[in-house]
């Protein structure tokens, strides 16, 4: 992908217009110790990768708002012999130019820059409470320039947290942002077409799991965006597992829950098929049901539509089905008071997507549900996890099915990231009959 500085100065200039005095300090994630002699592998911290674009750790972002607003990276420096170990670095000198920053300094001159960068400075922007170290790091160096008051510096009154203004900033995707999720959607929708077509009975669900990770590292996404979930029969009423690592049987069906990352944006992709490529009739009521309630919620996915009125939608569809599987009992809006629909479906029906899986952004404003609104990238999944119990009928034990897509709040409606990936019935037994050997 064609690098553009430009996209991440006119966030920083956006964020200094927003903190509109002060100073705000935004870190890299550190690198994290594998064991005694490797690292796992490097991430950026989103928020930092948002305004700088600079994938390298050991670096931050400091900006400083007012009459003459400043942006400035620090970073490793040049260093041959580290180079030749671990890989080529920016370094300082040429950050400036490459990233569209006013001036560039070494990493290991942050401390003293800070301390004269904060002084007089109104306010500190930063995120609070996101690293101990780091809390600990600035709250240091303030006292250092508030010791100096007898000097005429003073340290920043006011400390406020940097996220309440980066969020709602991330919240809204932009034509660049977008265009890099539906490449990711297109990748991640290629791979669940992959598992469905590897998928036999006998099979380890790690071997499927294989198979999709394969399928995103040779489109260039490197990483999955969370670890996958591939869950056959019952595991699949276990919500986040992910030990993966069970033999499929041949009448069960198999829950995948996985999305790559590209670009430093998530995709996150949701489908359950049959392992032998044929639902039984019982899978079947079950998948149409879920089915049913994610095409309400997408309905309901419109702009100026309330955060809640997707999931809601759904849930009326999921009860009502419940009640027909006599899963539940009364009138559908009698299990909605009582919520015991809660025992089959547990979790919320979607969440924002972005830089992070879950990305950022609040659902309530000032105690409300917050209109849709165009930009918005969000995800659609209801499911359906019955466990085994004495009130529920025994051709419906371990049955877990969750259908989940990508969807952007578009001005008149909504785009579908990731509708290439099979999710009818229909469709899917005719894709994993085509593969049949």
């Amino acid at each position: 992908m064609n690098f553009d500085p430009s996209i991440y100065a006119r966030r920083r200039a956006r964020l200094l217009e927003k903190m509109q005095r002060g100073i705000a300090i935004i870190p890299t994630a550190p690198e994290v110790a594998r064991n005694a002699d490797t690292h796992y592998g490097y991430r950026h911290d989103s928020n930092f990768y948002y305004l700088s674009g600079f994938t390298e750790p050991e670096a931050v972002v400091v900006l400083i708002a007012g009459d003459a607003p400043q942006s400035i990276l620090f970073c490793r420096d040049k260093d041959m012999e580290r180079e030749i170990w671990d890989g080529y670095r920016v370094g300082p000198d040429a950050a400036p130019e490459r990233f569209g920053f006013d001036a560039a300094y070494p990493i290991a001159q942050l401390d003293e820059k800070l301390a004269e960068l904060i002084g007089n400075q109104p306010a500190l922007f930063y995120p609070l409470g996101g690293d101990a170290t780091w809390d600990g790091r600035i709250l240091k160096l303030r006292g250092e320039v508030q010791a100096k008051v007898r000097s005429g510096i003073c340290a920043p009154d006011e400390i406020h947290d940097v996220r309440a203004l980066l969020n709602e900033m991330r919240l809204f995707k932009d034509a660049h942002e977008l265009d890099i999720m539906r490449r990711a959607a297109a990748i991640s929708t290629a791979a669940h077409r992959r598992a469905m077509q590897f998928t036999r009975p006998d099979q380890f669900e790690y071997q499927v799991e294989a198979e999709l990770l394969h399928e995103f590292c040779r489109h260039g996404a490197r990483h999955p965006a969370y670890t996958s979930i591939v869950a056959g029969g019952a595991n699949a009423c276990v919500l986040h597992y992910v030990d993966n690592n069970a033999q499929l049987r041949d009448a069960d069906l198999l829950l995948i829950d996985a999305g790559c990352e590209l670009g430093g944006y998530a995709s996150d992709i949701t489908r359950t098929f049959p392992v032998n490529g044929k639902f039984s009739a019982a899978q079947k009521d079950v998948y149409e049901i879920v089915l049913a309630a994610q095409t309400a919620a997408i309905a309901a996915a419109q702009p100026n539509r309330k955060w809640d009125e997707p999931h809601n939608a759904a849930l009326r569809v999921l009860t009502q089905g419940f009640i027909d599987l006599k899963l539940c009992h009364g009138s559908v809006d009698e299990v909605l008071e009582k919520e015991s629909y809660k025992k089959f479906y547990m979790h919320r029906t979607g969440h924002w997507l972005g830089m992070d899986v879950h990305d950022v952004g609040d659902y309530k404003i000032a105690g409300n549900w917050r209109p849709l609104q165009p930009g918005m990238v969000l995800t659609v999944e209801p499911g359906c996890y019955i466990r085994p119990a004495a009130d529920v009928p025994l051709y419906l034990w371990n049955i877990g099915i969750r259908i989940e897509d990508d969807v952007v709040i578009t001005e008149h409606g909504n785009e579908m990231l990731t509708d290439a990936a099979p999710k009818t019935v229909a469709d899917i037994e005719e894709l994993m009959r085509k593969d049949q050997r």
